[in-house]
């Protein structure tokens, strides 16, 4: 699939809308949600039960660090750069974006704007140099003028056959006229590169196999964009392989409400476990986590929904 590949771009998703599938909804209430599995808490259970429960069950807070919100404020601009007409979509006009993109965040989050001290802290000068750094490299990497995504930050939803439902947000979709798919995802982030392309590559299958139940596709691409450093990784799946990853979610979701009943969510230390918010609590390093809640009721309390952080990568 060439860049110039001639595409449709149908309205975009709004980020954080918490959109779901509904199943009607008892006097006085509002839609039931149905349980589902993202690609982010599906890897946090394969990385650290004890993470997914912290996550998912008990709900903790988790403050955002500075990387992790550059990350979402460039997802968030390279979403508003594809809504510009194409001759529009320079660099210039990308770092312009990164003003208004970061004062609707901090102006829906306080928590977000205490992470510095207003904008006259010179590091906040600093951070947001960074921001303009990544957007840079992206256009090292492609010419936006020359795409019209299918889908930008999309909420994708799909069943398997067994009932469990997959929900997530993909950065954007590339459909050529040909009805080749291209999914697209940008990282930001800073983990070591042999772990985080493996959870990464991990939420690529995720939405591939999500078109493939969608649009009865198998993208021809996937597409890893790292705007640390200006690489890339593409990989091309297959359709077997795509069905053997439905059953690997499907295992994981098992294993999840197995957990779920006994409230067996045990951690598994890695080396990723220096990015934990939670090490307070773990007993891998000393801590005590806080009493079992025990598992939602209902259970459509695990929606599956991703936060801003979670896209951001």
């Amino acid at each position: 699939m060439s860049d110039s590949a001639p595409i449709t771009l149908p309205a975009l998703s709004r980020e954080g809308t918490g959109e779901c599938a509904e199943e009607g909804a008892a006097p006085g209430r509002g839609p039931r949600r149905r349980p589902a599995l993202s690609p982010s808490r599906a890897g946090d259970f394969k990385q650290c039960p004890l993470l997914y429960r912290l996550r998912a069950i008990d709900r903790l807070p988790e403050q955002p660090t500075r990387a992790q919100l550059r990350g979402t404020v460039v997802h968030a601009v390279l979403e508003r750069l594809y809504r510009l007409p194409a001759p529009s979509r320079v660099p210039a006009e990308a770092r312009a974006l990164i003003g208004p993109v970061w004062a609707d965040l901090s102006a829906e989050s306080a928590e977000l704007a205490q992470l510095f001290q207003g904008a006259e802290d010179p590091e906040f000068t600093d951070w947001l140099e960074s921001a303009g750094t990544l957007l840079d490299t992206y256009f090292t990497l492609e010419d936006p003028r020359r795409l019209e995504p299918a889908a930008c930050e999309e909420l994708v939803e799909a069943e398997l056959e067994s009932g469990l439902l997959l929900r997530g947000y993909v950065d954007r979709l590339d459909v050529a006229a040909t009805g080749q798919i291209r999914v697209v995802d940008y990282k930001t982030g800073a983990a070591p590169r042999q772990i985080a392309e493996a959870r990464a590559m991990f939420q690529m299958k995720f939405y591939a196999l999500a078109v493939l139940l969608t649009r009865g596709v198998v993208p021809s691409q996937l597409r890893l964009m790292y705007l640390t450093d200006g690489e890339e990784l593409t990989y091309h799946p297959d359709e077997a392989e795509l069905w053997r990853f439905a059953r690997t979610l499907e295992a994981i979701w098992e294993a999840i409400m197995k957990a779920g009943r006994t409230g067996d969510f045990r951690p598994s230390p890695s080396r990723l476990c220096d990015w934990c918010a939670h090490q307070a609590l773990c007993p891998a390093f000393g801590g005590t986590p806080p009493p079992y809640p025990g598992w939602p009721e209902p259970v459509e309390q695990l929606t599956g929904e991703e936060s801003l952080i979670d896209r951001a990568g």
